[in-house]
């Protein structure tokens, strides 16, 4: 079968990723979406067990940082065009050990480009939406928003690695011609979010009555993105934004982090029919992680007049559905934090 587009999805098997894939898979029969993942310990190919068999839906063990797992996989599948997800993405795990953030993301990144440029040559037909993320712009005050004009100033090895990786993609469409867009996205929340992150964590330590780490006092602020409107806002993008624009993606909505850790022990007790406020007591207050930013708002407007993005159900109902959707797949969490789908799959894929 012929296909109108080929469209590789790196790192689709993670949390962000799995849910573009899925949308791809869904709504475009005419495409084929490769996702093309190495499957480290975020990446789950259990995500997609609900669209594995679809026709135009294939997946491809490999690593970006590989020039040949790239170079192969852009000849086998003739790749038109690329969704780059592939990422290190923690901060907590990049001050532990930054090196790996500058190989994956950094340099990762760079191969995928180079590889992209050497097939499309100046072909205008295709396109390179690099996905990324607010923190490449720093720190906040009390006031103000990130727009896509803010200075990038990066303050953790991880926000650094992906503002180097935003350059690179920019210079790649200056110097080369190459047809990329940027998108930069607020925190991200929902279903199959590896539980090392803020709420995937709070949940799972609620449901096993376990302390609920939270940093400092508490005080830093994050705006919040339901991972399903990111998936149609990387969907827009994609297809009618402007080559060699970069569009900020916000959840329009900011929350204290011990705020919404307290919305969540409540929400949980009713869900659990506990006493009210018997989460609450799990609340441990922790040492302050180093150059912890204080504060990321998105300001959305280019992706709303331009595009006519924006989010379609509020936090609080957002929420809800993540914590109904953590509490039907007790299964899901069990698996990814034992590792045991990593195995599974590994024996799959194994070459």
């Amino acid at each position: 079968m012929t296909y109108e587009k080929n469209i590789l999805v790196t790192g689709g098997a993670g949390f962000i990723g799995s849910h573009v894939v899925r949308l791809l898979v869904n709504k475009y029969p005419a495409y084929r979406i490769i996702n093309f993942d190495k499957l480290t310990y975020a990446g789950n190919l259990s995500n997609l067990k609900d669209i594995e068999q679809a026709t135009n839906y294939v997946f491809v063990k490999g690593d970006i940082v590989s020039r040949p797992d790239v170079q192969k996989v852009f000849r086998e599948y003739q790749v038109s065009d690329v969704i780059h997800l592939a990422a290190e993405s923690h901060v907590d795990r990049s001050i532990e050990g930054p090196m790996d953030f500058v190989l994956t993301n950094v340099e990762g990144t760079v191969n995928l480009l180079q590889v992209a440029k050497e097939n499309w040559n100046t072909d205008p037909g295709h396109v390179f939406h690099h996905v990324s993320t607010d923190e490449v712009y720093g720190s906040l005050g009390a006031e103000g928003l990130f727009s896509e004009t803010t200075a990038y100033d990066p303050r953790s090895p991880y926000s650094a690695s992906k503002a180097a990786s935003d350059h690179f993609v920019n210079a790649f469409y200056h110097t080369y011609g190459l047809p990329v867009k940027l998108s930069n996205c607020s925190n991200n929340y929902g279903s199959h979010h590896f539980p090392e992150k803020l709420i995937p964590l709070m949940i799972n330590n609620i449901i096993h009555k376990k302390p609920l780490p939270v940093y400092g006092k508490g005080e830093n602020i994050r705006d919040w993105l339901w991972v399903e409107d990111h998936a149609k806002a990387i969907d827009l993008i994609f297809h009618t934004g402007a080559i060699g624009h970069s569009y900020n993606i916000g959840g329009l909505n900011e929350w204290k982090n011990i705020d919404l850790v307290k919305f969540l022990c409540q929400l949980m007790d009713k869900k659990l029919n506990r006493s009210e406020g018997e989460s609450e007591q799990l609340i441990t207050y922790v040492k302050d992680r180093a150059g912890h930013d204080l504060r990321y708002a998105i300001d959305a407007t280019k992706l709303e007049t331009e595009l006519g993005w924006k989010p379609s159900i509020t936090f609080e109902e957002g929420l809800e559905k993540t914590v109904d959707w953590y509490l039907e797949n007790q299964d899901w969490v069990q698996e990814v934090t034992s590792g045991e789908y990593q195995q599974y799959y590994k024996n799959m894929y194994e070459a």
